[in-house]
Protein backbone atom coordinates (compact mmCIF):
# COMPACT_ATOMS: atom_id res chain seq x y z
CA UNK A 1 0.00 0.00 0.00
CA UNK A 2 1.34 3.43 -0.80
CA UNK A 3 2.77 6.09 1.18
CA UNK A 4 2.16 10.10 1.38
CA UNK A 5 3.77 12.15 3.35
CA UNK A 6 2.51 15.67 3.50
CA UNK A 7 5.08 17.69 5.33
CA UNK A 8 4.68 21.49 6.73
CA UNK A 9 1.01 22.21 5.71
CA UNK A 10 -0.98 24.62 7.98
CA UNK A 11 -4.43 21.92 9.49
CA UNK A 12 -7.16 23.55 11.41
CA UNK A 13 -6.23 25.69 14.47
CA UNK A 14 -3.19 26.67 12.06
CA UNK A 15 -0.49 24.16 13.45
CA UNK A 16 2.20 23.53 11.36
CA UNK A 17 2.11 19.68 10.65
CA UNK A 18 2.90 16.77 8.81
CA UNK A 19 0.57 14.51 7.82
CA UNK A 20 1.38 10.97 6.74
CA UNK A 21 -1.13 9.12 4.41
CA UNK A 22 -1.32 4.88 4.16
CA UNK A 23 -3.38 2.92 2.46
CA UNK A 24 -7.00 4.63 2.31
CA UNK A 25 -6.13 6.02 6.29
CA UNK A 26 -4.37 9.38 7.78
CA UNK A 27 -2.20 7.21 9.58
CA UNK A 28 -0.62 10.03 11.51
CA UNK A 29 -0.60 13.79 12.54
CA UNK A 30 2.35 15.06 13.70
CA UNK A 31 5.99 16.83 13.52
CA UNK A 32 8.91 15.87 12.44
CA UNK A 33 7.16 12.60 10.85
CA UNK A 34 9.28 10.18 8.40
CA UNK A 35 8.12 7.51 6.03
CA UNK A 36 10.60 4.96 4.09
CA UNK A 37 9.62 5.00 0.53
CA UNK A 38 6.73 7.37 0.85
CA UNK A 39 6.07 9.80 -1.73
CA UNK A 40 6.83 13.96 -0.26
CA UNK A 41 4.55 16.61 -0.99
CA UNK A 42 6.36 20.11 0.65
CA UNK A 43 3.47 21.99 1.69
CA UNK A 44 4.66 24.53 3.13
CA UNK A 45 2.36 27.94 3.64
CA UNK A 46 -0.38 25.40 2.65
CA UNK A 47 -3.50 24.88 3.83
CA UNK A 48 -4.60 21.01 4.13
CA UNK A 49 -8.75 20.23 4.50
CA UNK A 50 -10.71 17.87 4.42
CA UNK A 51 -11.97 16.73 1.29
CA UNK A 52 -14.44 19.23 0.53
CA UNK A 53 -18.36 18.34 -0.28
CA UNK A 54 -21.01 19.76 -2.38
CA UNK A 55 -24.89 19.19 -1.19
CA UNK A 56 -25.79 20.64 -5.26
CA UNK A 57 -24.11 19.42 -8.52
CA UNK A 58 -25.68 18.75 -11.48
CA UNK A 59 -23.84 15.72 -13.49
CA UNK A 60 -26.69 15.58 -16.23
CA UNK A 61 -26.13 12.11 -16.99
CA UNK A 62 -28.10 10.25 -17.87
CA UNK A 63 -29.54 12.08 -20.63
CA UNK A 64 -27.33 14.88 -21.24
CA UNK A 65 -23.89 14.02 -21.95
CA UNK A 66 -23.55 17.02 -24.40
CA UNK A 67 -23.20 18.86 -21.15
CA UNK A 68 -21.45 16.92 -18.64
CA UNK A 69 -20.94 12.93 -17.47
CA UNK A 70 -20.52 11.62 -14.50
CA UNK A 71 -16.69 11.46 -15.53
CA UNK A 72 -16.05 14.73 -16.67
CA UNK A 73 -18.18 16.25 -13.66
CA UNK A 74 -16.02 14.73 -11.10
CA UNK A 75 -13.02 14.91 -12.81
CA UNK A 76 -14.08 19.19 -12.14
CA UNK A 77 -14.90 18.48 -8.90
CA UNK A 78 -11.31 17.03 -7.99
CA UNK A 79 -10.32 19.97 -9.50
CA UNK A 80 -11.58 22.24 -7.04
CA UNK A 81 -11.03 20.27 -3.96
CA UNK A 82 -14.04 18.21 -4.00
CA UNK A 83 -14.08 14.26 -2.68
CA UNK A 84 -17.95 14.10 -2.54
CA UNK A 85 -20.42 15.31 -4.39
CA UNK A 86 -24.65 14.69 -4.59
CA UNK A 87 -25.82 14.73 -7.75
CA UNK A 88 -29.61 16.56 -8.49
CA UNK A 89 -32.05 14.45 -9.96
CA UNK A 90 -33.10 16.43 -12.96
CA UNK A 91 -31.54 14.28 -15.59
CA UNK A 92 -33.44 12.35 -18.39
CA UNK A 93 -34.89 10.01 -17.31
CA UNK A 94 -35.47 11.59 -14.08
CA UNK A 95 -33.69 10.18 -11.25
CA UNK A 96 -37.01 9.31 -9.48
CA UNK A 97 -36.28 5.23 -9.15
CA UNK A 98 -34.59 2.75 -7.43
CA UNK A 99 -33.05 1.95 -11.32
CA UNK A 100 -32.06 5.61 -12.45
CA UNK A 101 -30.26 6.44 -8.91
CA UNK A 102 -28.30 3.40 -9.18
CA UNK A 103 -27.02 3.81 -12.78
CA UNK A 104 -26.08 6.72 -11.49
CA UNK A 105 -24.14 5.47 -8.24
CA UNK A 106 -22.60 3.05 -10.63
CA UNK A 107 -21.37 5.66 -12.97
CA UNK A 108 -19.80 6.96 -9.91
CA UNK A 109 -17.97 4.40 -8.43
CA UNK A 110 -16.69 2.69 -12.26
CA UNK A 111 -15.74 6.69 -13.32
CA UNK A 112 -15.56 9.19 -10.51
CA UNK A 113 -12.42 11.07 -9.45
CA UNK A 114 -15.55 12.13 -6.34
CA UNK A 115 -17.69 9.59 -4.60
CA UNK A 116 -20.88 10.47 -5.87
CA UNK A 117 -24.50 10.30 -4.52
CA UNK A 118 -27.03 10.31 -6.14
CA UNK A 119 -29.96 12.91 -5.30
CA UNK A 120 -33.60 11.32 -5.39
CA UNK A 121 -36.58 13.44 -6.94
CA UNK A 122 -39.32 14.33 -4.88
CA UNK A 123 -42.17 13.73 -7.64
CA UNK A 124 -42.44 11.48 -10.28
CA UNK A 125 -41.13 13.75 -13.70
CA UNK A 126 -40.43 16.13 -11.27
CA UNK A 127 -44.10 17.20 -12.54
CA UNK A 128 -45.28 17.84 -8.65
CA UNK A 129 -48.35 15.72 -8.79
CA UNK A 130 -47.44 12.31 -7.53
CA UNK A 131 -44.68 11.34 -4.96
CA UNK A 132 -41.45 9.09 -6.26
CA UNK A 133 -40.28 5.93 -5.21
CA UNK A 134 -38.66 7.59 -1.87
CA UNK A 135 -38.30 4.53 -0.12
CA UNK A 136 -37.44 2.66 -2.69
CA UNK A 137 -34.38 4.82 -3.73
CA UNK A 138 -33.12 5.05 -0.15
CA UNK A 139 -33.26 1.26 0.12
CA UNK A 140 -31.44 0.73 -3.09
CA UNK A 141 -27.92 0.44 -3.48
CA UNK A 142 -27.32 3.84 -3.99
CA UNK A 143 -29.03 4.33 -0.33
CA UNK A 144 -30.32 7.95 -1.22
CA UNK A 145 -31.22 10.43 2.05
CA UNK A 146 -31.95 13.73 -0.33
CA UNK A 147 -34.19 14.24 -2.39
CA UNK A 148 -35.64 17.12 -4.61
CA UNK A 149 -37.13 18.32 -7.38
CA UNK A 150 -34.35 20.69 -8.14
CA UNK A 151 -34.96 23.19 -10.88
CA UNK A 152 -38.63 23.11 -10.20
CA UNK A 153 -40.27 23.74 -6.78
CA UNK A 154 -42.90 21.15 -5.53
CA UNK A 155 -44.86 24.17 -4.99
CA UNK A 156 -47.96 21.84 -4.11
CA UNK A 157 -48.15 22.19 -0.09
CA UNK A 158 -49.81 18.71 0.77
CA UNK A 159 -46.94 16.61 -1.57
CA UNK A 160 -44.43 19.17 0.05
CA UNK A 161 -45.82 17.97 3.92
CA UNK A 162 -46.31 13.67 2.43
CA UNK A 163 -42.82 14.12 1.23
CA UNK A 164 -41.61 15.66 4.97
CA UNK A 165 -43.46 12.75 6.33
CA UNK A 166 -42.56 10.28 4.65
CA UNK A 167 -38.74 11.12 4.35
CA UNK A 168 -38.77 11.39 8.06
CA UNK A 169 -39.05 7.38 8.73
CA UNK A 170 -35.01 7.07 7.82
CA UNK A 171 -33.95 10.16 8.71
CA UNK A 172 -33.90 11.51 4.42
CA UNK A 173 -34.32 15.55 4.06
CA UNK A 174 -35.85 17.35 0.94
CA UNK A 175 -34.47 19.59 -0.58
CA UNK A 176 -36.67 22.85 -1.84
CA UNK A 177 -35.65 24.94 -4.66
CA UNK A 178 -37.57 27.87 -3.78
CA UNK A 179 -39.67 29.46 -6.16
CA UNK A 180 -43.39 30.26 -6.51
CA UNK A 181 -43.99 29.75 -9.81
CA UNK A 182 -46.87 32.21 -10.40
CA UNK A 183 -45.13 34.35 -9.27
CA UNK A 184 -42.18 33.93 -11.71
CA UNK A 185 -43.96 33.38 -15.33
CA UNK A 186 -41.61 34.94 -17.76
CA UNK A 187 -39.04 36.19 -15.38
CA UNK A 188 -35.14 36.56 -16.66
CA UNK A 189 -33.51 37.87 -13.92
CA UNK A 190 -34.23 39.96 -10.12
CA UNK A 191 -37.42 42.46 -10.28
CA UNK A 192 -36.09 46.03 -9.11
CA UNK A 193 -34.11 49.06 -10.61
CA UNK A 194 -31.97 47.07 -12.85
CA UNK A 195 -35.12 44.80 -14.63
CA UNK A 196 -37.23 47.88 -14.86
CA UNK A 197 -34.55 49.67 -16.49
CA UNK A 198 -33.91 46.82 -18.93
CA UNK A 199 -37.49 46.04 -19.16
CA UNK A 200 -36.74 42.26 -18.24
CA UNK A 201 -39.53 40.21 -16.64
CA UNK A 202 -38.83 40.69 -12.87
CA UNK A 203 -38.09 37.64 -10.61
CA UNK A 204 -39.35 39.03 -7.38
CA UNK A 205 -37.51 38.41 -4.10
CA UNK A 206 -41.11 37.11 -2.12
CA UNK A 207 -41.04 34.36 -4.72
CA UNK A 208 -38.52 32.47 -2.86
CA UNK A 209 -39.23 33.74 0.31
CA UNK A 210 -42.87 32.60 0.59
CA UNK A 211 -42.02 29.34 -0.15
CA UNK A 212 -39.22 28.94 2.57
CA UNK A 213 -42.01 30.38 5.22
CA UNK A 214 -44.13 27.99 3.91
CA UNK A 215 -41.96 25.12 3.96
CA UNK A 216 -40.27 25.83 7.30
CA UNK A 217 -43.53 25.89 8.93
CA UNK A 218 -44.61 22.38 7.34
CA UNK A 219 -41.15 21.33 8.65
CA UNK A 220 -42.08 22.25 11.79
CA UNK A 221 -45.35 20.87 11.93
CA UNK A 222 -44.37 17.38 10.53
CA UNK A 223 -40.83 17.60 12.72
CA UNK A 224 -38.97 16.82 9.81
CA UNK A 225 -35.82 18.13 8.20
CA UNK A 226 -36.05 20.58 5.05
CA UNK A 227 -33.00 22.20 3.61
CA UNK A 228 -33.39 24.96 1.33
CA UNK A 229 -31.46 25.48 -2.00
CA UNK A 230 -29.71 28.29 -2.95
CA UNK A 231 -30.87 30.92 -0.52
CA UNK A 232 -30.38 34.01 -2.42
CA UNK A 233 -32.39 36.91 -1.13
CA UNK A 234 -32.08 39.04 2.26
CA UNK A 235 -35.07 38.21 3.08
CA UNK A 236 -35.11 34.54 3.00
CA UNK A 237 -32.05 34.89 5.81
CA UNK A 238 -34.86 36.26 8.09
CA UNK A 239 -36.86 33.99 7.78
CA UNK A 240 -34.21 31.01 8.12
CA UNK A 241 -32.98 32.90 11.14
CA UNK A 242 -36.14 32.62 12.61
CA UNK A 243 -36.95 29.18 11.77
CA UNK A 244 -33.68 27.97 13.60
CA UNK A 245 -34.98 30.76 16.64
CA UNK A 246 -37.48 28.72 16.95
CA UNK A 247 -35.70 25.14 16.66
CA UNK A 248 -37.38 24.24 13.22
CA UNK A 249 -34.94 21.66 11.84
CA UNK A 250 -33.82 23.61 8.56
CA UNK A 251 -30.58 23.96 7.26
CA UNK A 252 -30.11 26.58 3.95
CA UNK A 253 -27.44 27.09 1.58
CA UNK A 254 -26.00 29.09 -0.68
CA UNK A 255 -23.80 29.32 -4.33
CA UNK A 256 -20.48 31.08 -4.65
CA UNK A 257 -21.95 33.36 -7.08
CA UNK A 258 -24.64 34.91 -5.03
CA UNK A 259 -21.41 35.38 -2.82
CA UNK A 260 -20.28 37.83 -5.32
CA UNK A 261 -22.18 38.79 -8.27
CA UNK A 262 -25.09 41.35 -8.51
CA UNK A 263 -27.77 42.14 -10.82
CA UNK A 264 -25.89 45.01 -12.47
CA UNK A 265 -24.23 42.43 -14.30
CA UNK A 266 -27.10 41.79 -16.00
CA UNK A 267 -26.34 45.00 -17.83
CA UNK A 268 -24.18 43.40 -20.45
CA UNK A 269 -27.04 41.21 -21.65
CA UNK A 270 -24.70 38.18 -21.40
CA UNK A 271 -26.35 35.11 -21.00
CA UNK A 272 -23.33 33.50 -18.57
CA UNK A 273 -24.82 35.65 -15.68
CA UNK A 274 -28.12 34.05 -16.07
CA UNK A 275 -29.07 31.76 -13.44
CA UNK A 276 -32.10 29.97 -11.21
CA UNK A 277 -32.45 31.75 -8.98
CA UNK A 278 -30.87 35.42 -10.73
CA UNK A 279 -28.19 37.26 -9.12
CA UNK A 280 -29.76 39.57 -6.66
CA UNK A 281 -28.47 42.90 -5.23
CA UNK A 282 -25.67 43.96 -3.52
CA UNK A 283 -27.38 44.40 -0.35
CA UNK A 284 -28.48 40.74 -0.90
CA UNK A 285 -25.27 39.71 -1.28
CA UNK A 286 -23.33 41.07 1.96
CA UNK A 287 -26.63 39.57 3.61
CA UNK A 288 -26.01 36.55 2.45
CA UNK A 289 -22.18 36.91 3.43
CA UNK A 290 -23.04 37.65 6.94
CA UNK A 291 -25.36 34.91 7.45
CA UNK A 292 -22.79 32.05 6.52
CA UNK A 293 -20.69 33.75 8.91
CA UNK A 294 -22.65 33.38 11.88
CA UNK A 295 -24.07 30.07 10.53
CA UNK A 296 -27.69 31.13 9.71
CA UNK A 297 -26.82 29.81 5.63
CA UNK A 298 -25.04 25.93 6.86
CA UNK A 299 -23.20 25.44 3.59
CA UNK A 300 -21.82 26.23 0.37
CA UNK A 301 -22.88 24.30 -2.34
CA UNK A 302 -21.92 25.29 -6.17
CA UNK A 303 -25.48 24.19 -7.91
CA UNK A 304 -22.84 23.69 -10.65
CA UNK A 305 -24.88 23.77 -14.02
CA UNK A 306 -23.13 22.66 -17.21
CA UNK A 307 -24.86 23.81 -20.66
CA UNK A 308 -23.48 23.30 -24.06
CA UNK A 309 -22.21 26.14 -26.19
CA UNK A 310 -25.39 26.68 -28.02
CA UNK A 311 -27.22 26.81 -24.60
CA UNK A 312 -25.43 30.22 -23.73
CA UNK A 313 -23.83 31.77 -26.71
CA UNK A 314 -27.33 33.04 -27.50
CA UNK A 315 -29.82 35.58 -26.90
CA UNK A 316 -30.49 36.22 -23.43
CA UNK A 317 -34.05 35.11 -23.40
CA UNK A 318 -33.21 31.84 -25.26
CA UNK A 319 -29.95 31.32 -23.04
CA UNK A 320 -30.33 28.58 -20.82
CA UNK A 321 -29.72 29.66 -16.93
CA UNK A 322 -26.98 28.13 -15.14
CA UNK A 323 -23.43 28.24 -14.27
CA UNK A 324 -20.97 25.81 -13.56
CA UNK A 325 -18.90 26.01 -10.56
CA UNK A 326 -17.02 23.35 -9.00
CA UNK A 327 -13.54 24.34 -10.31
CA UNK A 328 -14.01 28.02 -9.14
CA UNK A 329 -15.94 27.15 -5.67
CA UNK A 330 -12.92 27.31 -2.98
CA UNK A 331 -11.63 30.35 -4.91
CA UNK A 332 -14.89 32.55 -4.63
CA UNK A 333 -15.21 31.83 -1.01
CA UNK A 334 -11.98 32.84 -0.15
CA UNK A 335 -11.87 36.19 -1.66
CA UNK A 336 -15.08 36.77 -0.64
CA UNK A 337 -15.51 34.89 3.06
CA UNK A 338 -11.79 34.59 4.30
CA UNK A 339 -9.81 37.95 2.59
CA UNK A 340 -13.23 39.91 3.94
CA UNK A 341 -12.28 38.45 7.62
CA UNK A 342 -15.49 36.79 7.68
CA UNK A 343 -14.45 33.29 7.67
CA UNK A 344 -11.25 31.77 8.93
CA UNK A 345 -10.30 28.20 7.10
CA UNK A 346 -11.42 26.68 9.77
CA UNK A 347 -15.10 27.79 8.99
CA UNK A 348 -14.50 27.22 5.38
CA UNK A 349 -14.06 23.55 6.56
CA UNK A 350 -17.22 23.57 8.04
CA UNK A 351 -19.42 25.14 5.30
CA UNK A 352 -17.98 23.13 2.59
CA UNK A 353 -17.04 19.72 4.35
CA UNK A 354 -18.57 19.21 7.61
CA UNK A 355 -22.02 20.34 7.23
CA UNK A 356 -22.33 19.68 3.85
CA UNK A 357 -21.32 15.63 4.55
CA UNK A 358 -23.66 15.67 8.02
CA UNK A 359 -27.16 16.93 6.00
CA UNK A 360 -26.45 14.64 3.07
CA UNK A 361 -25.03 12.02 5.64
CA UNK A 362 -21.71 10.97 3.40
CA UNK A 363 -20.24 8.49 4.79
CA UNK A 364 -16.66 8.73 5.59
CA UNK A 365 -16.67 12.26 4.42
CA UNK A 366 -16.65 15.86 6.19
CA UNK A 367 -14.15 14.01 8.72
CA UNK A 368 -11.05 15.59 10.76
CA UNK A 369 -7.54 14.98 9.34
CA UNK A 370 -6.60 12.88 12.43
CA UNK A 371 -5.14 9.70 12.70
CA UNK A 372 -7.39 6.66 12.01
CA UNK A 373 -9.71 9.03 9.44
CA UNK A 374 -10.57 8.53 5.98
CA UNK A 375 -8.11 10.09 4.11
CA UNK A 376 -9.90 11.97 2.19
CA UNK A 377 -8.31 15.65 1.80
CA UNK A 378 -7.25 19.11 0.33
CA UNK A 379 -4.41 20.68 -0.52
CA UNK A 380 -4.72 24.05 -1.03
CA UNK A 381 -2.21 27.50 -1.93
CA UNK A 382 -4.13 30.79 -0.42
CA UNK A 383 -1.38 32.60 -2.05
CA UNK A 384 -2.01 31.77 -5.26
CA UNK A 385 -3.41 34.15 -7.71
CA UNK A 386 -5.40 33.24 -11.10
CA UNK A 387 -7.06 34.30 -13.80
CA UNK A 388 -9.82 32.44 -14.70
CA UNK A 389 -9.05 30.54 -17.78
CA UNK A 390 -12.23 28.25 -19.08
CA UNK A 391 -10.21 26.02 -21.43
CA UNK A 392 -8.74 24.91 -18.49
CA UNK A 393 -11.42 23.79 -16.86
CA UNK A 394 -12.34 19.57 -16.42
CA UNK A 395 -15.93 20.17 -16.77
CA UNK A 396 -17.08 19.66 -20.55
CA UNK A 397 -19.29 23.16 -19.86
CA UNK A 398 -17.40 26.43 -20.19
CA UNK A 399 -20.30 28.59 -18.80
CA UNK A 400 -18.70 30.37 -16.11
CA UNK A 401 -19.20 33.85 -15.21
CA UNK A 402 -15.57 34.57 -14.00
CA UNK A 403 -13.77 34.23 -17.33
CA UNK A 404 -10.95 36.93 -17.25
CA UNK A 405 -11.28 37.63 -13.46
CA UNK A 406 -8.47 36.96 -10.78
CA UNK A 407 -9.49 34.90 -8.22
CA UNK A 408 -7.01 33.73 -5.14
CA UNK A 409 -6.27 30.58 -4.37
CA UNK A 410 -5.13 27.48 -5.99
CA UNK A 411 -6.14 23.45 -4.90
CA UNK A 412 -2.53 21.85 -5.67
CA UNK A 413 -3.93 18.25 -4.40
CA UNK A 414 -6.75 16.26 -4.10
CA UNK A 415 -6.94 13.00 -2.28
CA UNK A 416 -9.60 10.41 -2.28
CA UNK A 417 -9.00 7.83 -0.02
CA UNK A 418 -5.71 7.74 -0.21
CA UNK A 419 -5.29 8.43 -3.98
CA UNK A 420 -4.22 11.32 -5.51
CA UNK A 421 -6.53 12.49 -7.86
CA UNK A 422 -4.86 15.85 -8.30
CA UNK A 423 -1.20 16.42 -7.88
CA UNK A 424 0.66 19.87 -8.29
CA UNK A 425 -2.50 21.41 -9.86
CA UNK A 426 -3.44 18.65 -12.34
CA UNK A 427 -5.62 16.22 -12.63
CA UNK A 428 -3.77 12.79 -11.55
Amino acid sequence: MSKILIRGAKVLGGEVRDVLIDGETVAEVGSGLSAEGATVIEAAGQILLPGLVDLHTHLREPGREDSETVLTGTRAAASGGYTSVFAMANTHPVADTAGVVEQVYRLGQEHGYCDVQPIGAVTVGLEGRKLAELGAMHDSAAGVTVFSDDGKCVDDAVIMRRALEYVKAFGGVVAQHAQEPRLTEGAQMNEGVVSAELGLGGWPAVAEESIIARDVLLAEHVGSRVHICHLSTAGSVEIVRWAKSRGIDVTAEVTPHHLLLTDELVRSYNPVYKVNPPLRTEKDVLALREALADGTIDIVATDHAPHPHEDKDCEWAAAAMGMVGLETALSVVQQTMVETGLLDWAGVADRMSFAPARIGRAKGHGRPVSAGEPANLTLVDPAYRGVVDPADFASRSRNTPYEGRELPGRVTHTFLRGRATVVDGKLA
